[in-house]
C-alpha cells in the first residue's frame, strides 16, 4: 500500500492487487473514430460527441486565481493558500477530463468488437500555438491510450491507421480520391458517385475500412496526397 499527497493537498492510497479480467463476449459491431476539436469524437455511425472543453470552462477562474497568486509574497502563508487554490482548480479540470474519457472509452469498448482510430502525432500538433491549448484540452492522447489498453483487457481489436492515410479526401462509398480537401470544406459531393458526405463522418467510415484491412492482414495503408485523383483503392 502506498500513500501519497498531490499538489492540491489531496491524499491518495494505492493498493496493488491481482485481478483476473474477464474477456467480453464477441459482438458484431465495428466502429471507426475520427478525432476533432469542435467534436471530440466522430464515429463511422454518424454520431458526433461534443468536446466538453473542461479547461476553457474554468479558464477565467484559473486566470483569476493565478493573478492573485502572483501578487502574494513567496514563502508567506497567503502565498501557500493561493498556490493551493490554483492547484485545486488544475486538479478539478484534470479529474473531469479523466472521468469523461473513462466513461466515453468504456462505452465504446463495451459496444464494439473492432475499434479503428487515426494515428495522430499529438506532440507535433501541439507545437501550433493557435491550436495547442484546444488540442491539450480535448484529451486525444488520453482517449486513444484508454481505448488501446481497455481493448486489450476485454478482447477487442484495436487498430490505428497510418497518419498519412487520406481519410478525409476519399469517398467512403466508391473510393474516389480528391486532390485537395482544405479544412474549410465541411461537406462535399463525390464527383464520381454523387454521394454527399459530411467530412468527419466520411473520414470515420474510411478509418474503419482501413483498420479492418490492416487487421485482415493488409500492409499498413499509406497513400500520399500525390496519388492520382480518382484512385479507387480500398
Amino acid at each position: 500500500m502506498t500513500v501519497s499527497k498531490d499538489s492540491s493537498g489531496r491524499y491518495h492510497i494505492s493498493i496493488l492487487v491481482e485481478e483476473k479480467i474477464e474477456l467480453k463476449d464477441v459482438i458484431k459491431n465495428e466502429i471507426g473514430l475520427d478525432l476533432g476539436l469542435s467534436h471530440a469524437v466522430i464515429t463511422s455511425e454518424g454520431e458526433k460527441i461534443n468536446n466538453q472543453r473542461f479547461f476553457k470552462n474554468d479558464e477565467k477562474k484559473l486566470a483569476k486565481a493565478q493573478k492573485i497568486l502572483s501578487r502574494k509574497q513567496k514563502g508567506s502563508n497567503n502565498h501557500k493558500k493561493a498556490r493551493l487554490k490554483v492547484a485545486k482548480i488544475h486538479a478539478r479540470i484534470s479529474d473531469k477530463r479523466m472521468d469523461y474519457a473513462h466513461k466515453l472509452t468504456t462505452k465504446i469498448v463495451n459496444e464494439n468488437q473492432v475499434i479503428a482510430v487515426e494515428s495522430l502525432q499529438i506532440k507535433n500538433l501541439i507545437r501550433n500555438r493557435k491550436l495547442s491549448k484546444a488540442i491539450s484540452d480535448v484529451g486525444w492522447h488520453q482517449i486513444i491510450r484508454m481505448l488501446e489498453y481497455k481493448s486489450a483487457w476485454y478482447g477487442r481489436s484495436f487498430v490505428q491507421i497510418d497518419k498519412f492515410y487520406p481519410s478525409s479526401k476519399r469517398c467512403s462509398a466508391c473510393g474516389y480520391l480528391s486532390a485537395k480537401m482544405p479544412l474549410s470544406i465541411r461537406s462535399w459531393e463525390c464527383p464520381e458517385c454523387r454521394v454527399n458526405h459530411d467530412r468527419d463522418i466520411n473520414a470515420a467510415k474510411n478509418i474503419l475500412k482501413a483498420g479492418k484491412a490492416i487487421l485482415a492482414g493488409a500492409e499498413i495503408l499509406r497513400v500520399h496526397e500525390k496519388t492520382t485523383v480518382g484512385y479507387t483503392g480500398c
